[in-house]
């Protein structure tokens, strides 16, 4: 897709920090990070979400994703790590190609840690887990 801005990274049409590639998967830093190090892991096929991104590609970005997540810790000393991935403008996607965002975390960094828990009310739960199994 030549409007889609990962798309032309992988199409060398914009320039990236590459840190490690395959043949289905790049992995480049973030130019907006949250902390150094900041990285992103996508597939080279384009998909806009987890939700249509080929199985073997999701995959292979999860391998990646680990590789790299490793030396990012290493070269960054973190002290923790999100592994996050976000679908659609509500859930904060920025980009329409799927990522996977890696980002060290630091002792009171200022970011936030969680997010706040709301319980099932009574039966909801079970009525949640029927439904999607109803899917699967």
């Amino acid at each position: 897709m030549s409007s889609c801005v990962f798309c032309q990274i992988v199409e060398g049409k914009i320039p990236s920090a590459k840190l490690y590639e395959t043949d289905s998967v790049l992995a480049f830093l973030d130019i907006n990070p949250i902390n150094p190090g900041h990285t992103l892991i996508i597939p080279k096929r384009h998909a806009t979400s987890i939700f249509d991104v080929d199985e073997e590609d999701l995959k292979e970005c999860a391998v990646v994703a680990a590789k790299v997540a490793r030396a990012v810790r290493k070269a960054t000393g973190c002290d923790g790590m999100n592994v996050l991935q976000n679908n659609f403008r509500v859930a904060g996607q920025i980009i329409d190609h799927f990522h996977i965002h890696l980002i060290p975390r630091f002792e009171n960094d200022g970011f936030l840690t969680s997010w706040p828990g709301k319980p099932y009310g009574e039966g909801k739960m079970e009525e949640m887990r029927k439904a999607i199994l109803e899917h699967i």
